[in-house]
């Protein structure tokens, strides 16, 4: 009899078990839609919106400004803008000079 008991209570602690590990994935899919069930969800905050953070592509006219007064040029200023270069002119020990950026990051300088 005590064989018999305890393969019952053996028996009984699989189905439970067996039941209790299906209901909890299902239990995990139930939702509640309360209004709108069509919207969009919610935003991440934590994130930030597209393009935020874009950063100028090219040459800054301030860095270039920057740059030529460290090449030894003063009072200098962005003359002119290109898709291919910045332009700073200013006043070196010689007199009046021109420097030449390239409007990519950084503005590497091209010729003085």
């Amino acid at each position: 009899m005590m064989q018999f008991l305890a393969k019952a209570g053996l028996a009984a602690m699989l189905t439970v078990g067996t039941l209790a590990g299906t209901v909890v994935p299902a239990a995990a899919q139930f939702s509640i839609i309360i209004g709108d069930q069509d919207r969009d969800p919610p935003r991440d905050y934590r994130r930030p919106p597209p393009g935020f953070d874009r950063r100028p592509r090219g040459c800054d006219p301030r860095l270039a400004e920057d740059r030529a007064r460290d090449w030894g040029f003063r009072r200098a200023r962005v003359v002119d803008i290109t898709p291919r270069r910045v332009i700073v002119q200013g006043w070196t020990r010689r007199g009046p000079d021109e420097m030449s950026f390239g409007n990519v990051r950084g503005c590497p300088p091209l010729r003085r």
